[in-house]
């Protein structure tokens, strides 16, 4: 029997069921968000006229968070503060100092980044912890006289690689209960509330 015969038993993630955390911005100033994906890299052996293929090294891919842009508190502001607090200051004089963007201060800029997803309670069934992330890049929107929309700010997140956990069941990951552990990586330990 299909999962849609007994609706009461199952569920489906929704694409309007999720929150985004991170250092400075108000979650629900957040109106999108791309989930993290990876790559796996490969290299290939060509044998007379064969070609074998052998994967390589996984790389994840930037994600892209589009923000409105209040007035208070300021998005535009919030961002600058972000981006400065990575270490960018434009305010250079002759005798210096001389400070730059470094990744350890971009990081503990934006603390952390969390992408939630939510069931119909609102509890947390799926969280990608985002390593490592750091602003690579911002746009804060075009004007024009034809539109009367909210203004958008859009960031391209740079991260090392991403964290998945699921949502525990009565105390338990699910993974507890079947044998293995379905969270990612799977040696991880779970930090933070759901």
């Amino acid at each position: 029997m299909g999962f849609w015969n007994d609706s009461r038993e199952f569920d489906t993630k929704r694409a309007f069921r999720w929150m985004a955390v991170f250092n400075g911005v108000e979650p629900w100033a957040i109106k999108s968000v791309s989930k993290p994906s990876f790559s796996v890299s490969e290299t290939s052996h060509r044998f007379i006229n064969h070609t074998y293929y052998y994967p390589g090294r996984v790389e994840w891919n930037t994600i892209s968070l589009s923000l409105v842009d209040p007035m208070k508190p300021d998005g535009v502001k919030s961002i600058m503060h972000l981006i400065e607090a990575s270490g960018y200051n434009p305010d250079i004089t002759a005798a210096g100092p001389y400070p730059t963007i470094g990744k350890s201060k971009a990081v503990s800029a934006m603390e952390k980044l969390e992408i939630k997803q939510l069931d119909a309670s609102g509890d947390t069934i799926e969280s990608w912890k985002l390593k490592h992330p750091w602003v690579k890049d911002v746009k804060f929107g075009d004007l024009s006289y034809d539109r009367d929309e909210l203004l958008d700010i859009t960031l391209t997140i740079r991260y090392d690689w991403a964290e998945l956990w699921t949502n525990p069941r009565n105390g338990t990951w699910p993974g507890d209960q079947i044998g293995y552990n379905l969270n990612f990586p799977s040696t991880s330990t779970y930090v933070g509330g759901v």
